[in-house]
């Protein structure tokens, strides 16, 4: 088993569908950019309210890469 060192990053990613959605978001958009990422923590959800019902959702993932 090698060593590793990890780096971690904070996003947050946003859907009007859900919180998987918003996860997915946040990971594909960071995957433009960054390599080697590895896994996420969710760390924080929220949603936003209109009309009684949820319109929207943002989920904050911590996400580890390796470093090169």
């Amino acid at each position: 088993m090698s060593n590793h060192v990890y780096k971690q990053i904070e996003l947050t990613g946003s859907s009007t569908t859900g919180i998987e959605d918003a996860i997915e978001n946040a990971v594909s958009r960071a995957a433009q950019t960054v390599r080697n990422m590895r896994w996420f923590e969710v760390v924080d959800t929220r949603g936003h309210i209109e009309d009684g019902r949820v319109a929207h959702w943002q989920v904050t993932i911590k996400v580890g890469f390796t470093l090169e």
